[in-house]
């Protein structure tokens, strides 16, 4: 062993055993072992709202920002004509997939599990439609008004003309990614006529960077992981005043764009008949890389069910970021690398080894806790939700499926919250955050795998 890895070794052994006694979980996380982490720092939604950075005001802008751009979406983006350019998925009951997930857990799993499609969403086909085409629709708004163009009351079906494809080609966006945000910010950045620069790290599939380049997007790649990517990207922008970088780890408005998706979530119940109250709970099992996406979506489900809603983040084994910066309380300080893991997982869209500072400081007194999942797990997981539901997920997308049995089976949790009676009325939704775009000899490789396992 050379005089570095000593001293790397004694710095994780260090770390480890500092927290240790007030965060037991950070040992089989060091392990790579599955855990759930119950968040003690929790407040009653009507505390926590004054303490946080956001507000419905916030959520109230974001979503008339997306609905003033529907004209666009609807213009640029066919598939979208059925919602009239609203970017939305559906909500399914899955209950063939319920009872397979009590055959292959071994275990009754009271309550009701619906999964939210955000892997068919339109334009790119995963969760990164809703924030990472709103920064970029913000960004391009911005940019029209401030040069006289472009008003709140005109009908944006305008930016579809070549003056403004003319206008955003002097300006361009730059990005770090593991593939799908990229793929967001690439395709509508494109559509606008933006420039557009996507960092990629050693994680993203092959797939994803030939996909953008066929729309004219430039791909970086890199051997580095995720944050050298996006230090990369941060970089790059820096350079040029008239490019925007979109901060995968503070971004307010990637956010704020994720966050939308809970009041029409909640229309989606209503539909459905669905009652979410203090007698009917509501769990949400949310696939976490640096957190943004599941941060922005825990904030709007609160505004929108109070405390009614149970907010669960899941993680790789491999890359626990949001679970270690919040069982430790250093939040965007601390990195899975810190622990010794290696931050590689079959998740791609999750391979995040340092999460959000942004996430963290908000998330703490909203989130109900963490799980982490093996590659193994997805993998055969997959192949269930294949084989009942005919949905083709990618890997990321299924780790909101065990949520439903980690919680069931966790007695002391159910018994802080109150909700051991509760279990036969509650609705658990897992959060398929991508794969409708994933090419069929690609898929066919993970169901496979999943069958292997």
């Amino acid at each position: 062993m050379t005089r570095s890895s000593d001293t790397h070794s004694n710095l994780k052994s260090n770390l480890i055993s500092e927290h240790s006694l007030k965060f037991p979980e950070i040992k089989d996380l060091a392990n790579a072992k599955a855990v759930f982490w119950i968040n003690n720092h929790q407040l009653p939604f009507a505390d926590a709202r004054s303490i946080i950075d956001f507000s419905e005001k916030h959520e109230n802008d974001a979503a008339e920002r997306l609905n003033r751009f529907a004209p666009y979406i609807a213009l640029a983006f066919p598939e979208t004509s059925a919602t009239n350019g609203i970017i939305e998925s559906e909500l399914i009951v899955a209950p063939a997939m319920q009872k397979k997930l009590e055959e292959y857990y071994d275990t009754d799993l009271p309550g009701r599990l619906l999964i939210k499609l955000d892997s068919h969403l339109p334009i790119s086909g995963s969760i990164k439609a809703r924030g990472g085409i709103y920064e970029v629709l913000k960004y391009a708004e911005t940019l029209a008004i401030k040069a006289g163009l472009l008003t709140i009351d005109d009908d944006y079906a305008i930016l579809r003309t070549e003056q403004f494809t003319q206008f955003f080609s002097d300006y361009s966006l730059v990005v770090g990614s593991t593939g799908n945000l990229g793929l967001s910010i690439g395709i509508m950045g494109a559509s606008l006529g933006l420039k557009v620069t996507v960092h990629m790290s050693s994680d993203a599939r092959q797939w994803k960077k030939d996909l953008l380049r066929s729309k004219g997007v430039t791909v970086e790649e890199y051997e580095e992981d995720y944050s050298f990517a996006v230090a990369q990207g941060r970089a790059e922008a820096e350079k040029d005043p008239n490019c925007h970088f979109v901060d995968d780890e503070s971004s307010a408005d990637l956010f704020l764009g994720y966050s939308v998706a809970a009041r029409r979530l909640k229309n989606q119940l209503s539909d459905l008949k669905i009652k979410v109250d203090d007698e009917h709970p509501l769990f949400v099992y949310l696939p976490c890389g640096v957190g943004g996406g599941p941060g922005g979506l825990s904030f709007g489900l609160k505004l929108a069910f109070g405390d009614n809603v149970h907010c669960i983040f899941a993680e790789p084994t491999h890359a626990p970021a949001v679970i270690l910066g919040l069982g430790t309380g250093l939040h965007e300080d601390i990195s899975a690398k810190d622990i010794g893991l290696d931050g590689l997982t079959a998740a791609d869209g999750l391979a995040v080894s340092r999460p959000s500072g942004l996430v963290c400081k908000n998330m703490e007194p909203l989130l109900d806790g963490v799980y982490t999942v093996e590659d193994k797990e997805l993998y055969q997981l997959i192949k269930l939700a294949a084989d009942t539901e005919k949905l083709q997920l990618e890997p990321s997308a299924l780790a909101g499926f065990p949520g439903i049995n980690i919680v069931n089976k966790n007695e002391n949790y159910l018994k802080a919250k109150g909700l051991i009676d509760k279990m036969e009325n509650a609705t658990h939704i897992a959060w398929a955050t991508g794969g409708s775009m994933v090419p069929e000899p690609v898929w066919q490789d993970y169901y496979d795998l999943g069958k292997a396992t």
